[in-house]
């Protein structure tokens, strides 16, 4: 046990090598016309010399922009994260100070007010640094991709999925080393006991992070996205990004501070929150089974520490030579991730806790996460409710929105019959290795069956390396493809990146439903180290105060959603504004005569970004600090369940019939829809125009509330396990 113990340190060193590996390999790739041209493909190589240089200087101007605005964004993000994070630290110290002592768990309150403070503070930072890392290398990427699209299609791929690695396997790397160096440093080795609790606010700090991440990310990404798709595509009918749109050097930077800094923030406390709930609950155990055994305690981080090393493996095995289908390529490294994790699993459980069956219960939050990628992409690939949806475009917006919603109704109902089986079986896998081991905890075997969901949702995150790279991935693709049509490349270069374009999108709905899947498996675990902490046995919804509490978990979701829409809907209006104001003032533009002013449409998406995030972000902090200080501990518990069960479905729904939106757009725009007379129906028509109409209205769904309540609904269970000696 002891052996594996150190595989955690192990890793995180590993994960730091290959961080720098490939952003260093990704760096040096060429941008440049080089003076050797003869891998160039046919439609490239046709340009003159002086052709060729001026499509790579296209391409490098095209790059800098993105990364200007970019790091400009995130740099005044982090500067108003910072000042909030300070005062809620500060504000989390005073409250335990003052309400946090514990004499039954023998916790003084200062000790637990400094070191939870601490813990907050290193969980935001590690969190602000895994985001901003990621995304510098990410918009340092895409240009590289554009330029290897000139090359070949494996080039292209394996650049753009090594720049997504770096965000991946760094965002587990820092998770990994704040909860183990954390619990080192606070003498987990030697009081191991209360050390759990102790560190739980640094799942609290990147969920803090987190949330503000993804909010400011998603409504900067979607003012831009849908200011540009209504004015550009509807009312000019110009394509995908055009140069003379304004707002589009604005829509590529958005979709890095959205889905890599702000997805990777979400994914990152993810893991940190969930970790440290199970290792609350191996606490427990630790303690009936005489302290002699800390592989409890430690289990969750040593599996995680094998899924880094598993999903590092699966993403060097794709090789730029083997590439001939960019999808099939990425299919291969997940599916090599999956079976080592399986591998790595079977050693923990086996050597640590002494039981197959405990092998049983990570194998089945394996196979839940794999079930959840295809069910994702069932919904929201080329399949029958995309098909559906870009049918009903043939009478118009009203009926494809109709049938967009419906689609997301729809597709709550197999992801939640898949959690509650995982969840089910998990919980009677915990029982029976118990029963087994002949552990007896009390007169009550919950907490055996807890820690059995809580090692299936330590499955499921084992790939989260991989799946975060495969993110990452998709605007990287996105913006390669951005760069090279605004270089105005030949276009079988388009085609390329085209090609990975449509895998990144994929992609991308993927992790959202990996994301979820993970906060709806981890919300049973983290419910329960919540009851464990605060001492509650059950929640009896019969007592006023406890209904109140799960009236106002419920409403949080949906007035956290409606703000964030909303947020969306009013940076979109002023960037139409800006578009139409650009065009009207210089009619040159549309001409191509003159160059749109990119920076003024960049910056109304930076402040309305940093305006629009402070309300919903502040309403998900306070009401449950007031709810558990008016209405108690138990109250408190209510609104974490319910508002958990609420924000999962409403997560779904709206990710999936974003997503479906999105692709019923791209099923017309390919020539899928046709006439009666079997012509194709593509861009310009009306079937094209209703179809982007859905798509706008599906952008805030699936970028800005839908994966902001994956937070909201960790950050509900973080938030509640810091406070829970001041709720009591």
């Amino acid at each position: 046990m002891e052996g594996l113990v150190w595989f955690v340190p192990a890793a995180i060193i590993l994960s730091v090598i290959v961080v720098i590996y490939l952003a260093r390999d990704v760096l040096s790739r060429p941008i440049d016309r080089s003076s050797d041209t003869s891998d160039l493909i046919p439609a490239v190589q046709s340009l003159s010399a002086e052709e060729q240089s001026l499509l790579f200087e296209r391409m490098n101007l095209n790059g800098d922009r993105i990364y200007s605005g970019a790091t400009a964004f995130l740099k005044r993000q982090y500067r108003t994260i910072a000042w909030m994070t300070i005062v809620g630290a500060g504000l989390l110290a005073v409250l335990l100070l003052f309400y946090g002592a514990n004499e039954e768990k023998g916790i003084e309150a200062v000790d637990l007010a400094w070191r939870t403070g601490v813990s907050f503070l290193v969980g935001a930072f590690l969190s602000a640094l895994s985001g901003v890392i990621g995304m510098i290398i990410a918009v340092k990427t895409n240009v590289r991709t554009a330029s290897a699209a000139t090359r070949s299609l494996g080039d292209a791929l394996t650049i753009a999925l090594r720049g997504g690695a770096v965000s991946g396997i760094l965002i587990v790397g820092l998770s990994l080393l704040g909860v183990f160096g954390l619990f080192w440093a606070f003498g987990g080795f030697e009081n191991p006991k209360h050390t759990p609790e102790l560190i739980v606010g640094f799942g609290f700090g990147a969920s803090f992070v987190a949330l503000f991440a993804q909010l400011g990310g998603g409504i900067y990404t979607k003012a831009a996205d849908v200011g540009a798709d209504l004015v550009g595509k509807v009312e000019a009918g110009l394509p995908e990004d055009d140069p003379r749109n304004p707002a589009v050097i604005a829509d590529l930077v958005g979709d890095n501070v959205g889905d890599c800094a702000g997805r990777g923030a979400d994914l990152f406390e993810s893991t940190a929150a969930e970790s440290i709930g199970a290792m609350i609950l191996g606490v427990a155990i630790f303690k009936a089974t005489g302290e002699n055994d800390v592989a409890w305690i430690l289990f969750p981080l040593v599996v995680r520490a094998f899924g880094a090393i598993a999903s590092i493996i699966g993403l060097l095995v794709i090789r730029p030579g083997r590439v001939s289908n960019a999808q099939r390529a990425l299919d291969v490294g997940y599916w090599t991730t999956a079976v080592l994790s399986t591998v790595g699993m079977a050693i923990a459980a086996i050597l640590m806790l002494g039981s197959w069956w405990f092998f049983w219960a990570g194998l089945i939050g394996i196979i839940t996460s794999v079930l959840f990628v295809y069910i994702t992409q069932y919904y929201t690939a080329f399949n029958r409710p995309v098909r559906e949806i870009a049918e009903a475009s043939r009478t118009g917006a009203a009926t494809n929105i109709i049938s967009g919603l419906a689609v997301g109704f729809e597709n709550t109902a197999i992801p939640v019959v898949v959690i509650s089986v995982a969840l089910g079986t998990s919980f009677q896998a915990g029982i029976q290795a118990f029963n087994d081991l002949g552990i007896s905890i009390g007169d009550s075997q919950w907490i055996a069956g807890v820690f059995g969901t809580a090692v299936a949702t330590m499955g499921m995150l084992m790939s989260a390396a991989y799946i975060l790279a495969m993110d990452t991935f998709g605007p990287i693709a996105d913006n390669a493809g951005g760069v090279t049509e605004m270089a105005e490349a030949p276009g079988d270069v388009r085609d390329i990146t085209d090609g990975l374009d449509a895998v990144g999108n994929t992609t991308k709905a993927l992790t959202k439903g990996y994301a979820i899947a993970s906060a709806a498996l981890a919300a049973f675990l983290l419910f329960s180290a919540y009851l464990e902490t605060a001492g509650l046995e059950e929640v009896n919804l019969a007592k006023v105060e406890v209904f109140i509490g799960a009236m106002l978990g419920g409403m949080l979701v949906f007035l956290f959603s409606s703000l964030a829409i909303r947020a969306v809907g009013r940076s979109a209006q002023t960037m139409i504004l800006e578009v139409r104001r650009q065009w009207r003032e210089q009619p040159g533009i549309l001409e191509g005569k003159v160059e749109p002013d990119y920076a003024k449409a960049v910056d109304i998406s930076t402040r309305s970004a940093l305006r629009e995030m402070i309300a919903p972000g502040l309403l998900a902090v306070l009401l449950p600090v007031a709810v558990g200080l008016i209405l108690r501990a138990e109250a408190e518990a209510a609104m974490l369940m319910v508002g958990t069960i609420v924000g999962v479905l409403l997560a779904t729904v709206m990710n999936n019939a974003g997503g479906a939106w999105d692709n019923a757009k791209k099923y017309i725009e390919a020539g899928h829809l046709r006439d009666a007379d079997g012509n194709a129906i593509g861009k310009g028509t009306d079937e094209h125009a209703a179809s982007v109409v859905g798509d706008t209205v599906g952008d805030p769904f699936k970028d800005t509330a839908g994966p902001s309540l994956h937070v909201l609904v960790k950050l509900l269970s973080t938030i509640t396990l810091v406070l829970a000696p001041v709720f009591i």
